[in-house]
């Protein structure tokens, strides 16, 4: 049973006897003392894709539910959904674009170290590496004498996704991306 402080974005809890995956979460921290943190959360219905929020303590307990995490691979979208492969048995599981947006931009074809949460044999989310090495595509003419860690400038990566990256990169170098911060790590 996990505390409201220990969830994080993919976690599946149940609530009034229904599971549901934590999309998003805000944390707010109080201003008065002995006043306790606060988090926002914004959950997803497994079964009925129905949003919904809540806001809790960080010791309140929550219920964890039974579920299986699979490595997967992508194979190819299908309208609105896009179908994964089991890396071990070869089972197909879909899932819709709504339900994995924000990984969306960073899977490519034959991508490895994708898990997938399954419940009741089906896909309900998507874990994608927290780091993950991209193209830089397209960004202004490297500076001379720029220091690794002076100014940043936007690029865009081979996947179009713009972040800031550090003055010295030039278009076709690589470099490795945080995928939840969205950030510029270091040159691959």
């Amino acid at each position: 049973m996990p505390n409201a402080c220990d969830l994080k974005k993919g976690h599946v809890v149940e609530i009034n006897n229904e599971p549901y995956v934590v999309k998003d979460i805000t944390v707010k921290s109080p201003t008065a003392r002995g006043a306790a943190t606060l988090y926002k959360v914004r959950f997803s219905n497994v079964k009925t894709r129905q949003k919904y929020e809540d806001t809790f303590k960080g010791n309140d307990m929550l219920i964890d539910v039974d579920l299986l995490k699979r490595s997967v691979q992508y194979l190819y979208p299908d309208g609105n959904l896009h179908v994964f492969m089991d890396k071990e048995d070869y089972t197909q599981y879909m899932i819709s674009t709504e339900d994995m947006e924000d990984e969306l931009v960073w899977i490519s074809d034959e991508m490895e170290g994708l898990l997938a949460t399954i419940i009741d044999e089906n896909m309900v989310c998507l874990e994608i590496p927290k780091s993950l090495v991209f193209e830089v595509t397209e960004t202004a003419p490297g500076m001379r004498g720029a220091s690794a860690t002076a100014r940043t400038k936007p690029a865009t990566l081979s996947n179009g996704v713009e972040i800031q990256v550090p003055e010295y990169l030039e278009p076709g170098e690589m470099v490795k991306v945080n995928t939840e911060t969205r950030k510029f790590m270091s040159k691959a």
